[in-house]
């Protein structure tokens, strides 16, 4: 465990109260509840029959106290919010919350229910149900089958694939050709798994490929091109040619045969390294194959509707998140059509301080960028935390970025001036700012509910 994760485990994060819309998880876990998970989304899901009653439904604006009197800090904390989510870089339409993790009360909401544009938070819903179904520790397959004269290499959804993983593929694979006289072969891919790539509702064909790439089963060092498996089995093929292996014709889709051999597989590093990589640096092309691949795990299509399904049944029906106006239509949050509460993401992000939740959900804390962290989306290199109201922040504020044209967000986790955790989110949408103003606000509303920014 991770010095991050071994702080949530401590005292600080035991609940004294009632929790928010949260109802007590399935009995079991492992195969027990991805069984559970495969009768429960078997029909779709229909969002008012999720939904239940929002903490956030009375009032757009203003404080709710803690039971008894709100401590001296925090009162302090939300009179400053109130003022600050004010500052015209965010513009108008502005949604933020701060809970209190330990009490189970709500410090501050301002149009906490109103549902806007997450951009990147979406995949705080996408982490989450992935880490739920399929569990931390799984891990992807590709492998490499050998039938009628073509070794076919076969996608298994690893978005983290290498070319050092498919040259050890293609060793292990002459090894195997060279043992039964074989000097030449043909090469196909086979990326079944997933259905053709589709745009998903509210994208448009200009994402491809460079903001994300057509989402298939099949993909190497995560080039964004137009077919990563086409892509993918060229690169397989150099290497079996670099290995004096001879290949015949051009790399080729197929579907692997039922007698097929298997020649050679590889398996990703855990799903929790995997979740924490996509989120540390937003990565778009991971968020969408972890869709697809929750979508497979719980016995529903490879599609953006049959992921969606499975996240909003985890986030309603196993961890008791309310989806009132929650609009989901992809796992990266590239969609303009997708619609979260800040409401709903600081919800999600209350998980990670039960300790009941902390082997499962663990990686989604862990993958937190935090303040200041360079190399992550709140590195100084994006120009994150270096204002003179921010700075006093750094290394404090753990939390999910979300950028799109007209949508900025952030929510996360950082320890209040009362040594508690609180846990925040703040949208904005249609800020004629610039961006890095817009952020340079938010990022002082973080450091507000840090304490550090009195």
């Amino acid at each position: 465990m991770n010095d991050t994760a071994a702080e949530l485990s401590a005292e600080t994060f035991r609940p004294e109260g009632r929790r928010r819309h949260r109802r007590p998880r399935p009995s079991g876990t492992g195969t027990g509840l991805r069984r559970a998970l495969v009768l429960a989304v078997a029909v779709p899901v229909a969002s008012a029959a999720l939904a239940g009653p929002s903490a956030f439904a009375a009032g757009k604006t203003g404080v709710t106290a803690k039971t008894g009197a709100a401590d001296a800090d925090d009162q302090q904390m939300a009179a400053n919010l109130e003022t600050r989510v004010l500052d015209q870089r965010l513009g108008s339409d502005v949604s933020g919350v701060v809970l209190d993790a330990a009490s189970d009360t709500t410090i501050w909401g301002h149009n906490a229910a109103t549902a806007l544009m997450p951009a990147s938070n979406a995949k705080l819903a996408t982490s989450t149900a992935a880490l739920t179904v399929l569990g931390p520790d799984h891990r992807f397959t590709t492998k490499v089958v050998y039938g009628d004269g073509t070794l076919t290499l076969v996608g298994g959804g690893d978005r983290t694939l290498t070319t050092a993983d498919l040259a050890e593929l293609a060793k292990t694979a002459v090894a195997g050709l060279k043992v039964a006289g074989l000097t030449s072969v043909k090469v196909a891919v086979d990326d079944s798994l997933f259905p053709e790539p589709t745009l998903a509702n509210g994208w448009n064909d200009g994402y491809y490929p460079d903001t994300v790439a057509p989402v298939r089963a099949l993909v190497v060092d995560g080039h964004g091109v137009q077919d990563t498996s086409i892509d993918a089995g060229q690169v397989f093929a150099k290497q079996l040619v670099d290995a004096g292996v001879t290949v015949d014709g051009d790399v080729a889709r197929a579907t692997a045969g039922t007698r097929d051999v298997p020649v050679a597989r590889h398996r990703s590093a855990p799903l929790s390294d995997i979740v924490h990589t996509m989120l540390k640096h937003s990565d778009n092309d991971i968020a969408e194959t972890l869709l697809r691949m929750t979508a497979l795990g719980a016995g529903r299509p490879a599609t953006f509707t049959g992921g969606t399904e499975v996240v909003r049944h985890i986030l309603s029906d196993v961890y008791g998140v309310s989806l009132d106006h929650f609009e989901l239509y992809d796992g990266s949050g590239l969609s303009r059509a997708d619609r979260i509460p800040a409401a709903t993401l600081a919800q999600i992000l209350e998980l990670l301080t039960e300790p009941r939740y902390a082997h499962t959900l663990g990686s989604v804390l862990d993958g937190l960028p935090v303040s200041g962290e360079a190399g992550s989306t709140l590195g100084p290199e994006y120009g994150r935390f270096d204002d003179p109201h921010s700075e006093c922040a750094v290394g404090k504020v753990h939390a999910k970025t979300g950028t799109l044209t007209g949508a900025i967000a952030l929510s996360g986790l950082t320890l209040g001036k009362d040594g508690r955790w609180k846990v925040f989110s703040f949208v904005e949408n249609g800020s004629t700012a610039d961006p890095n103003t817009i952020k340079d606000a938010m990022d002082g509303l973080a450091a507000t509910v840090n304490g550090c920014w009195a």
